[in-house]
């Protein structure tokens, strides 16, 4: 009994090891096949995965926007100064703007002159003091001492011939005298032929370039053409701000490389001019040092060039700054009698309180004020004129 019970527990045991393992295998199977599966659980039945979409043989075209849709086409920029006209020839160019009064801008030469001559003014009677004072005011106002003994000479002369005998009648003599000293030919030259050639001459820091560049705004204003020529090669700044003028103005520009010839620069400015039919070359020049002698030898060899057919030199423009006083007449007689200046530029007259350098200048050289500068904008380069500087340099009596 016992035997038949050990073989029956034997058997049973047998079968639950047979069936475990069958167990296990069947849960072995799907674990294999997909991993994370936790075990001893059946395993649903696995569906297939979706197919993928066969890929489109080549991307489709998007059709062509309409005229309306399409965006604007950028423009082609205009060609740069040097490359051609800015505009046709013969159209208006920038406006300018409205001219200042000298009245309104010699407000500190005025209030100079002003108190210093008020004590001759004062007086009532011309004696020997009211003299005096009139020498030392216009001294102090930097004519100069030897255009203010011509001046004086001239004023006694008059007040015998003419019995002069109040302080306001003396002003309105010295206003006379100052006109007459002043006057002279205030026209800008153009060629009968060929590319009328101005050059612009002074010492750095007088405000060439910028002279030359309100020169271009006001011709273009007008409607002429203008070329402008880098000729101040040995500084690089002087040909990066012409060559800004030239693109606000709407001008030609010729430039070449730093320390090169100027001469062969203002040629080729007049060659280029001459082919786009622009009738005014206005040419930049160096200004190291009025006292140097090769300074002038090179304005003189540049003078030179500009005049070779086509080109005509006209104009010879020295720029003074009205600051530096009789500084400027120095400079005026350096230049002068090396390339024959045929005008002058007083620039920076709104901000010196000694006007009386132009009438030194126009009165020792003979040379003629042709613009003066008010200011820094384009419509402060203005023409000049002696009866309105005399107006607004001497005080009413």
């Amino acid at each position: 009994m016992v035997v038949v019970i050990i073989v029956v527990a034997c058997a049973a045991l047998a079968l639950a090891v047979i069936a475990g393992l069958g167990f296990y295998g069947g849960a072995i199977g799907p674990r294999r096949r997909r991993r994370g599966m936790p075990s001893g659980r059946p395993q649903p039945a696995l569906a297939a995965p979706p197919s993928r979409p066969a890929p489109a043989t080549a991307p489709t075209t998007a059709p062509a926007p309409t005229a309306a849709q399409a965006p604007p086409v950028a423009q082609a920029p205009t060609a740069g100064p040097g490359a051609g006209p800015a505009s046709p020839v013969g159209t208006k160019g920038p406006e300018v703007g409205e001219r200042p009064r000298l009245l309104d801008r010699l407000g500190k030469a005025r209030s100079l002159l002003a108190a210093q001559l008020a004590g001759a003014v004062g007086r009532g009677r011309l004696d020997r003091q009211a003299w005096e004072e009139l020498e030392e005011a216009l001294i102090l106002a930097d004519v100069g001492t030897s255009t203010t003994a011509a001046l004086l000479e001239a004023l006694q002369e008059r007040a015998r011939r003419d019995g002069l005998s109040s302080s306001s009648q003396l002003l309105d003599a010295l206003k006379e005298e100052l006109a007459g000293r002043l006057a002279g030919d205030r026209e800008l030259h153009l060629a009968d032929e060929g590319v009328t050639v101005w050059l612009f001459v002074g010492v750095n820091g007088v405000g060439k370039t910028t002279t030359i560049g309100k020169v271009a705004m006001s011709q273009r204003a007008v409607g002429r053409e203008v070329v402008l020529a880098a000729g101040d090669t040995f500084r690089a700044a002087a040909a990066d701000q012409l060559e800004a003028w030239a693109e606000r103005v709407g001008a030609g520009l010729v430039r070449g490389k730093q320390g090169g010839d100027p001469g062969a620069v203002v040629f080729d400015a007049v060659q280029h001019a001459a082919a786009r039919g622009a009738p005014v070359v206005l040419a930049d020049t160096a200004g190291r040092l009025h006292t140097k002698v090769n300074l002038m030898e090179e304005l003189k060899k540049v003078k030179r060039v500009a005049n070779r057919p086509p080109g005509s030199v006209q104009e010879v423009l020295l720029v003074i700054d009205a600051t530096t006083g009789q500084n400027g007449l120095v400079q005026a007689k350096q230049f002068a009698q090396a390339v024959g200046v045929t005008g002058v530029v007083l620039t920076k007259l709104d901000g010196t309180a000694k006007g009386g350098i132009a009438v030194a200048i126009a009165s020792e050289l003979g040379i003629p004020i042709k613009l003066v500068g008010l200011g820094e904008g384009p419509a402060d380069l203005v023409s000049f004129d002696e009866r309105e500087f005399v107006e607004a340099l001497v005080p009413a009596g």
